[in-house]
């Protein structure tokens, strides 16, 4: 049952990266149509940005409070209902600010799942679970395309917002049908029940035992500084990806009706960095890793992976540069496979989704200014246009570098007597 539970996160997280990108994918168009700049561009995003950012920390509270249930059922009714209603935009006023209405909706997606699979899997499978319910992000981004493009082609960008907008609502009928927290779920088995239970505690990680902690609390724990920290500094590189790589690739002279797969590529490695990182980190703890281990070492070769985003600077050939957003995207699947599943880790279930909210927060504050700053920099070196994203690409690289430190630091083993050297990372 908790897999069936699992792949209904998945699919959340399908339909709502295949709304948000909606936009993104329709912005070369648009753009001509509503003559807008990359400034313009990046201001409709940052709205959305900035909604997504300020709901998340108290999406996380409302989801510890009122439950998984009805908290992903409200987000999702809310940004489905939203994502229609963009059909009816006029201009940059009204994109900006429907697009700001479907953050705050959106925003609730993280914490509720994070807070699920704290609920409902054992310690060695959690990562695996969120890899499970995360890899929706680059599913959704790499469906997208076929769906939102093949719309526009031949109904117009208007239906390409109708349409998967819909699909939330038939989400909503099976996750109330399907869901109900592990100990008062009608269907699942004793077995499976004593199995999600039985979770020991790993010593490895210094965990915050109090539950019901107030903000404030948490904002003193350096363990909430450590998700914050590995989500603001990999969030803004997936997003660019998710909404100027079209943009990107139009500016090095792609035609995008012949390049669908290429735009695909990016988002199945992900996935797979996802899925991989999330059996390495369970295959590890099942072999004798200490939790704390089996989590930094995925954090090392994902921080240290994304470099490769750097040297696109040096290439126009096409083929190349794919090749080298594969592998970053693929490390940062690697990197924030373990980010989203730190709450789950490091706090008790009542605290789970507030903690990952108070992540993503900083994570999507730290997107809005990336994304000024792409705009504002893509724009003011239009003259170069082939090179004009290259500032961006090294500051992109050099982010989740930043960040693997920064956690490492912060995520120290907790002092023990009598604990062994090889225990230590």
């Amino acid at each position: 049952m908790r897999w069936w539970i699992a792949g209904l996160l998945c699919a959340s997280t399908i339909i709502n990266y295949i709304n948000r990108q909606t936009l993104s994918l329709l912005a070369p168009f648009l753009k001509v149509q509503y003559h807008w700049t990359n400034t313009d561009y990046a201001a409709i995003v940052i709205a959305f940005r900035l909604a997504y950012a300020l709901g998340q920390s108290p999406s996380g509270r409302l989801m510890d409070r009122i439950g998984a249930r009805k908290g992903l059922s409200l987000t999702v009714a809310w940004y489905s209902i939203v994502s229609m209603f963009t059909s009816l935009a006029r201009g940059f006023w009204s994109f900006a600010g429907l697009r700001f209405l479907l953050g705050t909706g959106e925003s609730g997606n993280w914490p509720g799942a994070v807070k699920v699979v704290a609920e409902w899997f054992p310690r060695q499978e959690r990562a695996l679970a969120t890899a499970f319910f995360d890899s929706g992000s680059s599913l959704g981004a790499a469906i997208a395309p076929f769906i939102v493009l093949g719309i526009y082609f031949r109904w117009g960008w208007r239906p390409a917002f109708i349409i998967p907008g819909a699909l939330g609502f038939l989400w909503i009928l099976c996750w109330r049908w399907l869901y109900h927290p592990p100990q008062i779920h009608p269907r699942l088995s004793v077995e499976e029940r004593e199995l999600i239970a039985a979770s020991p505690d790993d010593e490895s990680f210094d965990v915050h035992r109090t539950e019901k902690t107030p903000w404030i609390g948490l904002l003193k724990l350096r363990q909430t500084w450590a998700v914050a920290v590995a989500k603001s500094f990999t969030d803004p590189v997936w997003f660019f990806v998710a909404d100027w790589f079209p943009i990107y690739l139009v500016s090095k002279g792609v035609n995008l009706r012949g390049s669908l797969l290429e735009i695909w590529i990016p988002f199945f490695a992900t996935d797979l960095g996802n899925f991989f990182s999330g059996w390495l980190s369970g295959f590890l703890i099942k072999h004798g890793w200490p939790l704390a281990a089996a989590r930094k070492a995925l954090v090392i070769g994902g921080g240290i992976g994304v470099l490769l985003l750097i040297p696109t600077i040096f290439t126009d050939n096409f083929y190349l540069i794919t090749a080298l957003f594969a592998l970053s995207t693929f490390a940062y699947g690697c990197f924030t496979t373990i980010a989203n599943v730190l709450p789950a880790d490091l706090f008790e279930s009542s605290s789970v989704a507030s903690v990952s909210g108070i992540g993503s927060t900083g994570a999507g504050l730290c997107t809005v200014v990336a994304f000024f700053l792409v705009g504002s920099v893509s724009d003011a070196r239009q003259t170069s246009a082939v090179h004009s994203f290259d500032p961006i690409l090294v500051t992109a690289g050099l982010l989740p570098f930043i960040g693997m430190i920064l956690v490492l630091v912060l995520l120290r083993n907790p002092k023990q007597s009598g604990q062994e050297p090889a225990q230590q990372l």
